[in-house]
Formats: C-alpha cells, sequence, structure tokens
C-alpha cells in the first residue's frame, strides 16, 4: 500500500496529517494491523523517503504489518512496481493506491487493485463482520455467576434469593 497516497485520500487521514504527519502515518499504520488481524493477509505499508539524502530503505515490522521507507531518490510508487514486478506473476497481490498511473502499471503485472476509497470500504466491512461474528459468539456464550459456583455455593444463593 502506498502510504502516503492512503493518507491524503481518506479525509480523517488528511485532516490528521495537516496537525502531524507522524500522527497520520501511526494511525494509519494502527489501522491496518487491526485490518490485518482480521483479515490475516501479509501486509506492506510503503512510504516514499525520497527526499532524505542519504537515506537506505528501511523495512520495519509494526506488530504484524511490514513498514517500509523506501531510499532517496525511491518514491513508494517505484518500490511498489518492483514489487508488483517480482511478485505479481506468481503470488495473490493486491496495490491499494488511488495513483492513476500506479493502477495500470501494477494490473499490467497481474496484480489486483484497491484504490484507497475501496481500501476504507474494505477495511470498514472487515471490521462490522468481525463485530458481529463477535456479537454472536458473546450471545451464545453466556456465562453466569451460578454457573462459577460450586453446589453449596449455588444452594447458598437460592437460600438468600427465597428469602428477598
Amino acid at each position: 500500500m502506498d502510504g502516503y497516497n492512503i493518507i491524503f485520500a481518506w479525509e480523517d487521514l488528511r485532516q490528521l496529517a495537516e496537525e502531524n504527519i507522524d500522527g497520520a502515518r501511526g494511525r494509519l499504520m494502527d489501522m491496518l494491523c487491526n485490518y490485518q488481524g482480521l483479515k490475516g493477509c501479509y501486509l506492506i505499508l510503503v512510504f516514499d523517503a525520497y527526499r532524505v539524502q542519504r537515506h537506505k530503505t528501511e523495512i520495519l515490522d509494526y506488530h504484524n504489518i511490514h513498514v517500509v521507507y523506501t531510499r532517496e531518490a525511491e518514491t513508494a510508487d517505484q518500490f511498489i512496481e518492483k514489487f508488483a514486478y517480482k511478485k505479481g506473476k506468481t503470488d495473490h497481490v493486491t496495490v491499494a493506491t488511488s495513483d492513476y498511473m500506479e493502477q495500470i502499471i501494477t494490473r499490467g503485472q497481474g496484480c489486483y487493485l484497491l484504490s484507497a476509497r475501496e481500501l476504507k470500504e474494505e477495511m470498514e466491512r472487515v471490521e462490522a463482520a468481525a463485530r458481529e461474528d463477535y456479537g454472536k459468539r458473546q450471545q451464545a456464550e453466556k456465562n453466569y455467576l451460578t454457573d462459577m459456583l460450586s453446589e453449596e455455593g449455588r444452594s447458598r444463593m437460592e437460600e438468600i434469593k427465597e428469602k428477598e
């Protein structure tokens, strides 16, 4: 995923970025960690560092996702294109970006595509399904205090209840 492309495509992150770009990056990374945990995919988030002099490519693990900061003179698009070229023909690769040229190039490499808007919708859909599933499990697995009591404790509770 092209990190800055996503940040500036989503209104809430764009507003946060205007105040604090580090905060917007961190928020996006946290959101994608949740998504990855629910989806179970291998997720790489790429940020441009091409204007940082003498910067070498950094690949960091952030919880359950991989975060890449590109080397000097390399854009996130270039990094994603190289990755798509290497992996697109053999693996199921989905690229999330709203950059039109990037979409054309990655589709040509056999990759699937999500726009920033589609990614947000997908993340919301996955989170809603997880919440619904969790709610159903909670209903099916209700626990009552009396279930945890010994027979003697249950009897005592019944006595107290009858006195009321």
